[in-house]
């Protein structure tokens, strides 16, 4: 396989270095127990009865590798497994996700929608095979009744899109630093082709979602498709875990050199939960650059400031909290340092999505009981650029750190509803705090309009809300009706 500077993806790596697999440890384990006439009908049974997920090879896996492994996944494990596509590249190839969870072909009230995304970038490489790797210990976990994977599976519906630049792959060559395939066949960079917030605030013009790249137009189709609630896209090149925002209006958002987001707070956790979970990316170490990084995190902006970025899409347009995760100092690592590389990361993958878990979810209702669609669920101290709205079902999910958080809810011709709650600490527990927000229709008399209500359950020192000004209400008016646009 490494007999030239060009993968051949479609050949599997039979050298010493690649050739570490669990099938091929379980196949030799068997053989040594059975030795060579009269075991062999034995061992063939046994082979065949060897689940698929075990059969995972160290190694690089092409495209079709992967079409292929996660149709068997998808065959073999219908109760947790579903497979669909959220369309095709620019050279036609389809952007094959797998779903695990136990109720995995539709989304279910009161459980999150997880998902990592990896080779945006077509040279680099690793996430892809980590991806596959999660896949395969998920399964594993799961039919071995281990508890781990038996929580995660129960609580989370986990999408895995292993590459979004399957084009970019097959471009890729295997050099470290310098490899050709970061682009798509159109030699466009996928994570500056997303529609940007403070682009389109400096411009004051709408922008046009559907002129983007075919790949980026598949991940904005699959937002809309699914409440996402927490993602990470995993990147090579350097070690460290990036959080929003990655660009800045040089307004109140920029912090000294950073550009943070109203949930800079959280974020940073999430960003630390991955770091401190990787074998030694909480060092800090700058993969011989210049820069470092406390902790082995960094704010996209203070790193280096882009536009069209990708995880800044996920939080301002779908609610969802995103971070880039770069994985590896080597864009394009030997293949036998995978199996190493996997478990330096094994443990961060599973730790971040147990993150999806923090904070507080539920349904609003209007005053009929029924769930409503839209209704704006903010948290005081974090004005958002686009408010957090209900989905079809009624549901939201904010992700915050433990304390006390007051919520303030608006939906048309209901009371506006101030609510402070204690929030727990949920991931230890596999479920965020649950609680719904029941409205009350406003009546009209020929008085003046009563008062909004106020709520406060399980007040630890918290007072009432600020209300907003005349002045800020039609500022962030302006502002939301400039951002639906970039949608519309």
């Amino acid at each position: 396989m490494w007999g030239s500077s060009k993968l051949r993806p479609n050949r599997p790596d039979r050298s010493k270095e690649g050739a570490l697999t669990r099938g091929s440890s379980a196949r030799a384990a068997v053989t040594s127990r059975l030795g060579t006439r009269a075991g062999m009908s034995t061992l063939i049974l046994i082979l065949i009865l060897i689940p698929t997920a075990m059969m995972l090879e160290y190694r690089y896996h092409s495209n079709d590798d992967i079409e292929h492994y996660f149709h068997q996944i998808n065959a073999s494990n219908p109760d947790i497994a579903h497979l669909y596509t959220i369309g095709r590249s620019v050279a036609g190839q389809q952007l094959w996700v797998l779903v695990l969870g136990l109720s995995p072909r539709l989304h279910t009230v009161g459980i999150p929608e997880f998902k990592y995304v990896a080779n945006m970038h077509g040279n680099e490489v690793l996430g892809r095979e980590l991806l596959l790797q999660l896949v395969d210990e998920l399964v594993r976990g799961y039919r071995g009744n281990e508890s781990w994977s038996l929580q995660l599976l129960k609580s989370t519906r986990i999408h895995i899109l292993p590459t979004m630049n399957p084009d970019g792959f097959d471009d890729s060559d295997t050099h470290c630093q310098l490899s050709q395939g970061r682009f798509n066949r159109n030699g466009i960079d996928l994570n500056r082709n997303f529609p940007d917030a403070f682009a389109a605030l400096r411009e004051g013009q709408p922008v046009d979602v559907w002129r983007r790249e075919a790949e980026v137009q598949a991940v904005i189709g699959w937002l809309k498709m699914e409440t996402f609630v927490l993602s990470a896209n995993l990147h090579g090149g350097a070690l460290v875990a990036s959080y929003p925002y990655d660009n800045s209006n040089g307004g109140s958002e920029l912090v000294g050199r950073a550009s943070l987001t109203p949930d800079n707070d959280v974020f940073v956790h999430l960003a630390k939960v991955y770091s401190h979970n990787h074998a030694s990316m909480h060092q800090g170490w700058s993969c011989g650059e210049p820069v470092s990084f406390a902790d082995g995190i960094t704010n996209g902006y203070r790193w280096y400031p882009l536009s069209g970025g990708m995880q800044d899409y996920n939080y301002v347009w779908a609610q969802c909290l995103e971070l880039t995760l770069e994985v590896s100092c080597c864009k394009f690592p030997p293949a036998k340092q995978l199996p190493a590389l996997w478990m330096d990361n094994r443990k961060s993958l599973l730790a971040f999505i147990q993150q999806v878990h923090l904070g507080v979810k539920g349904r609003v209702f209007d005053g009929s009981g029924a769930p409503v669609q839209n209704a704006v669920v903010e948290v005081k101290g974090r004005s958002n650029m686009r408010p957090f709205l209900t989905n079809q079902h009624g549901e939201y999910y904010r992700l915050l750190l433990p304390g006390n958080h007051t919520f303030r809810v608006t939906y048309p011709g209901h009371h506006v509803l101030t609510e402070t709650l204690y929030v727990p600490y949920g991931p230890d527990h596999y479920s965020a705090l649950k609680h719904d927000f029941l409205l009350r229709r406003i009546t009209m008399t020929t008085g003046s309009p009563s008062s909004p209500p106020t709520k406060w359950v399980q007040v630890e020192a918290a007072g009432p809300p600020d209300t907003p000004t005349w002045t800020r209400m039609v500022t962030r008016l302006g502002l939301a009706l400039v951002l639906n646009s970039l949608i519309s």
